[in-house]
């Protein structure tokens, strides 16, 4: 008998069972509900639940924040929020603070190839830094925040928040890095118009509709004419506005608070950008403005996806209300209504855990089958929110599509059924605490709440305050909600397109259906 199973036995029956055992009698009966003899009692490792996912929150003299969650393992994700996006564009050409401008500026992660530093002449030192260490980056860009992150060994943690500093802070922004980004802009431009998939294009037109030249509704893409007038100086006069210590958070998970904040003071504290220094009085402080209205776009959509199975032509329509900021209570109320809405592509109807019982499944894709697709979203930000449908169908029948989500807003407001209610509470628990079994979703959260309030609503907070929301909650947000103008935007063939006016008409009525409309020919 081998010393690894001889050692097995021993701690399973004890010595002396053992020894019975090794003496050619049978195995001996032991319940395996007691101790077993001979057998020192485990001690376990243990923490309280509400303390593993804790956020620990300290602001440095310069009025950086710095927050971190500590998860054991091996690896941390960490990262720098800039309260900076498309929203605060208003002084400025559009585009600068863009997905296109940004990630193709300071991406020095992915895909940029004329990246340089302070620090790190070209793009491949950075990444050989970061090869010594396992370490994966990210840039993204959002209507009200730039996010710059590395996900890296734990042992690694001072290069990377050395790194992350030079990024925001020391970008040599370089004439012939700017040409190349101009180029990378001009491509992702015209990628955008081409793509089968219009979700970043409708998003981008429900927006414009909603606020319509101000902060949110300001473009998130870089517009072609602004493309040329971006330049070093530019770029410097923005960063000197909203890349400022006061709007940024270094947030970490799966590190030591002390040891976040230690590198935080040795690389963040006293560092002077190479903008020089910060005026954060020229920031733009504009609350959104809500107008409604609406942004059409006829296109010709019978060839975007060309091939063996190519996509057939549809025009796809989105209607949004305004819903409120997630930092109200109400923002609880419509994440749930949202959830009971849901929907998707009709290619998932009633698959397993597809939402099928959602009503945008039950009320649309199962009952008109030439519906391409029922999807709710829910934008939030700080000052305003958004609630919209998107569908997709055939040109032909744009009207009658439109009046299902007319009908499906006004349906909104009766009262929920209870098991209805349930099922969506409790489906949005659930994908909240999945998003949150991943270290770079923890780390967002981390960042963007305390970016935004300052503090951490930790899970089981949230938890509680879903499992609190009532039907009366969901029609009294609902209600509010159809008081204001719809949004509304269109691309595709528009043929048969209602009006504007004839779509708030049918939200102000009780049944949602649009006004009739006689025709001498058809």
């Amino acid at each position: 008998m081998s010393r690894c199973r001889t050692w097995g036995r021993v701690q399973r029956f004890g010595i002396a069972a053992y020894r019975k055992c090794s003496s050619g009698s049978g195995y001996p009966n032991i319940s395996l509900s007691a101790p077993l003899p001979g057998i020192p009692k485990p001690v376990f490792a243990a923490v309280d639940s509400h303390e593993q996912c804790e956020t620990k929150i300290t602001t440095l003299e310069n009025g950086l924040k710095v927050a971190s969650q500590n998860k054991f393992g091996q690896f941390c994700t960490v990262g720098i929020l800039v309260n900076s996006g498309s929203r605060h564009e208003t002084k400025y050409p559009s585009g600068i603070s863009t997905d296109t401008f940004v990630q193709n500026m300071f991406h020095c992660f992915v895909s940029s190839h004329y990246v340089s530093t302070a620090q790190y002449g070209s793009k491949d030192e950075i990444l050989l830094t970061l090869e010594k260490h396992g370490g994966i980056c990210d840039c993204q860009t959002s209507r009200d925040t730039t996010m710059y992150a590395v996900s890296a060994e734990v042992k690694g943690l001072d290069t990377v928040v050395s790194l992350l500093s030079d990024a925001v802070l020391q970008p040599r922004l370089l004439d012939e890095e700017i040409e190349m980004t101009r180029m990378a802009v001009r491509f992702e431009l015209e990628d955008l118009s081409m793509r089968p998939d219009p979700e970043p294009l409708l998003t981008e037109m429900i927006h414009a509709a909603a606020y319509r030249g101000n902060t949110v509704g300001l473009p998130r893409f870089c517009p072609v004419e602004s493309v040329e007038k971006i330049d070093k100086k530019l770029l410097h006069m923005y960063l000197q506005s909203y890349y400022c210590p006061e709007r940024m958070v270094l947030a970490g998970v799966g590190i030591e608070h002390e040891q976040l904040v230690a590198c935080a003071r040795k690389y963040l504290l006293n560092v002077k950008p190479v903008w020089g220094a910060s005026t954060p009085t020229n920031v733009d402080l504009s609350v959104a403005q809500y107008t409604g209205g609406i942004v059409r776009m006829d296109k010709d959509m019978s060839d975007v996806s060309l091939g063996p199975t190519p996509i057939p032509e549809l025009t796809h329509i989105m209607i949004g209300l305004e819903s409120c900021s997630f930092l109200e209570d109400d923002f609880i109320p419509f994440a749930v209504l949202n959830m009971m809405m849901g929907g998707g592509g009709s290619f998932s109807a009633g698959g397993p855990g597809k939402g099928m019982f959602t009503r945008l499944y039950l009320n649309v894709l199962n009952r008109h089958h030439w519906m391409y697709n029922a999807t709710s979203y829910h934008h939030s930000y700080e000052d305003t929110g958004l609630l919209c449908i998107h569908a997709s169908a055939d040109p032909r029948q744009v009207r009658e599509m439109v009046e299902i989500l007319t009908r499906e807003f006004i349906q909104m407001a009766g009262t929920a059924g209870e098991m209805e209610l349930e099922r969506a509470k409790t489906q949005l628990k659930s994908m909240l605490m999945m998003n949150l079994e991943s270290r770079p979703v923890i780390f967002e959260d981390v960042g963007r709440q305390v970016l935004a309030t300052g503090k951490r609503k930790l899970p089981h907070e949230l938890c509680d305050l879903i499992s609190n929301v009532t039907a009366s909650d969901i029609k009294r947000v609902t209600t509010k909600m159809l008081c204001s103008k719809p949004a509304v935007a269109a691309l595709g063939d528009l043929t048969e397109m209602p009006s504007y006016e004839h779509i708030q008409a049918a939200l102000s009525s009780k049944d949602g259906h649009l006004p009739r409309m006689y025709r001498l020919f058809r």
